[in-house]
């Protein structure tokens, strides 16, 4: 307990205002918790969580997160341990009135749940979404929460991210700040469940199989997920097959696996569920701060897509922090590493300290400055740097063209005849990480860690396409859009394709690559990874079937990179057509894989032609 103590001593040592750590004890010493029943405009009520500061001496601003996760532990003398064994204690010793809220429908809320319901921009009388209950939550809080000053922030990871969106979109006039973090933005092209239309399957099925139950009325008491019959999940995906034994093994109450299954195009059901469409509405009055990971397995892609679209049509203070993270990982007390990658320095710290509570301190509290807090805080890995910037991309930088040539060779010119190829077998897909890793008792950990680990054990499958630079002889910055310009030919009538950047370290890395417990020597991380379903290569809405054997573009856009090879390493291209079973598997026929049966997967040989290119976000000069 001592050590625990000191640690976050040293820690919160350089926020000027804490002359001791936050624990268990100082919160309920220094805090009184209350759970109240908000109504809403319909009569609903939400269940909400308020944690309060004892001292009466100054107002304090309200900091709400609204959540379909369970804003546990319920009972007013039970606290939530987490408060003080997360960085984000200094909003305690800060004394900000933190409220936590179950959604309409979740938990002890009542109502009817429905997934990323969607924003009505036209209300009719009596109308509600998500952006009325916030507003009505906000409302009641700053009417009926003693002591607080009138000025309220909204944070939240992930689907609370979702939620702080909506949040942007009630504008209340009390609400100052918003920070929408990995947030949930898109779930047919980018976020969680589908990747350009490829669906996610380990995600999907073992999310939904336990948050998708009913919840026919108020309970304290949680679902339980998919038990597992095998630790070998890579072979109990394998083995199950199919989408349509999936669907049997999830049954028939779980609303929303319904809607993935009757939904397997982008149509109005996908496109009125996209969070970014009126983000224009949001006031000039609130300021958002847009966070996330550039390795989150989960919603990298609502992160970067959510800031660009409210810079483009909003006239807020908006601004983005992007960090070198795993799902969430700003929010850990540990910032340093992530899988067998290191950062050199506590980056969660430092995020921590010099964004999120700056920021909710001057917009909340009128105290500091945002001044440090530039338009785009950026880490760039590899450089393991902060880069601070004015803009995002950086002026400087220009998509450069890398061809895919013969024998494996990655270069800025191209011959424009020949091709590689390999035959695509669903039978023998291949897997996203090593199989060693899939034995792991806890698939949340190497769900998330695949994002930089190591591609050795693809680049050695004769159905994984290598291409890579010569050693490089000075360093590479890429900060930006990677975009993969394929041309490629099929046997069959539709085929993924999947598109990995890739660093690859020297066979004698230096000092700093080299880790006690794992050998740096030639590791080829991953940098970003993308898959794109081959049918939406023309239309998300309108799929169509390949011509066999016929020359065709597939282009598409992969999260944005902010990544530094250094010179002695290689930049290396890997392109397959299986990513298994993070997505799931084509038949490669065309036709509705939601329905597909087990008969219909076949083999499919690819042809990846050499005026195939990708397009790399290249930064020249200092920045």
């Amino acid at each position: 307990m001592k050590g625990i103590k000191f640690l976050l001593a040293v820690i919160l040592l350089p926020l000027a205002t804490l002359a001791q750590g936050v624990d268990s004890a100082w919160i309920v010493n220094n805090y009184t918790k209350t759970e109240v029943m908000i109504p809403m405009r319909d009569g609903i009520r939400l269940f909400t969580t308020i944690y309060a500061p004892n001292d009466r001496s100054e107002q304090h601003p309200i900091l709400l997160t609204r959540t379909p996760y369970s804003c546990a532990p319920y009972g007013e003398g039970i606290f939530n341990a987490g408060f003080w064994r997360g960085p984000r204690n200094y909003f305690f010793k800060e004394k900000y009135i933190y409220v936590i809220q179950d959604v309409r429908g979740r938990w002890m809320s009542e109502g009817v749940f429905e997934d990323i319901r969607p924003f009505i921009p036209n209300k009719t009388a009596g109308q509600t979404d998500e952006s009325t209950d916030t507003y009505d939550a906000i409302d009641w809080m700053v009417k009926n929460i003693s002591g607080n000053n009138g000025k309220v922030g909204v944070f939240g990871t992930s689907y609370p991210g979702f939620y702080a969106t909506m949040a942007s979109l009630s504008n209340h006039p009390a609400l100052k700040a918003v920070s929408p973090q990995a947030p949930v933005t898109e779930w047919f092209l980018g976020d969680d469940f589908h990747h350009n239309g490829a669906f996610m399957l380990a995600d999907g099925f073992a999310f939904y199989s336990g948050f998708g139950k009913p919840r026919p009325k108020p309970t304290t008491i949680g679902p339980k997920g998919f038990e597992f019959p095998t630790k070998d999940y890579f072979d109990f995906y394998l083995r199950t097959g199919a989408l349509t034994n999936f669907t049997k093994l999830m049954g028939d109450s779980i609303l929303f696996w319904k809607d993935l299954m009757a939904h397997p195009n982008y149509d109005a059901f996908w496109q009125v569920r996209d969070a970014r469409r009126n983000v224009d509405k949001i006031n000039s009055s609130i300021a958002t701060l847009v966070v996330g990971g550039l390795y989150d397995a989960e919603d990298c892609y609502g992160a970067w897509n959510l800031y660009k679209a409210i810079e483009g049509k909003a006239k807020n203070d908006n601004r983005i922090v992007m960090g070198p993270w795993y799902h969430g990982q700003w929010g850990a007390m540990d910032g340093t590493k992530l899988g067998n990658v290191y950062w050199g320095s506590n980056t969660s710290d430092w995020y921590g300290k010099n964004i999120e509570l700056p920021f909710f301190d001057y917009h909340l509290r009128n105290k500091g400055s945002v001044d440090a807090i530039k338009e785009a805080n950026v880490f760039f890995t590899g450089a393991n740097q902060w880069k601070q910037l004015s803009q995002w991309p950086v002026p400087g930088m220009r998509m450069t063209n890398y061809f895919l040539g013969p024998k494996g060779l990655l270069s800025p010119s191209s011959t424009g005849k020949g091709f590689e190829e390999y035959v695509s077998d669903p039978a023998k897909p291949v897997p996203y990480i090593s199989d060693v890793y899939m034995l792991r008792s806890t698939p949340s950990r190497h769900y998330r860690e695949y994002m930089v680990e190591d591609q050795k054990f693809a680049s050695r499958r004769p159905d994984v396409l290598v291409y890579q630079t010569p050693v490089l002889t000075e360093d590479l910055t890429l900060g930006g859009p990677v975009v993969a310009d394929l041309w490629v030919s099929i046997s069959t009538t539709d085929a993924d394709f999947v598109v990995k950047l890739i660093d690859v370290y020297p066979d004698q890395p230096s000092a700093t690559d080299m880790k006690v417990d794992y050998l740096m020597s030639g590791y080829q991380q991953l940098v970003r990874g993308e898959v794109m379903r081959g049918k939406f290569r023309n239309s998300f809405e309108k799929p169509a079937p390949f011509v066999p054997n016929q020359p065709t573009q597939v282009k598409f856009s992969l999260p944005d990179v902010a990544h530094t090879f250094k010179k002695g390493h290689r930049l290396m291209i890997q392109i397959q057509s299986s990513w298994f079973p993070i997505v799931d598997r084509n038949p490669q026929k065309f036709l509705d894989i939601y329905q597909a049966k087990d008969e219909d997967f076949i083999k499919s040989n690819i042809r990846v032609h050499h005026r195939s290119k990708i397009e790399l976000p290249v930064i020249s000069g200092p920045f």
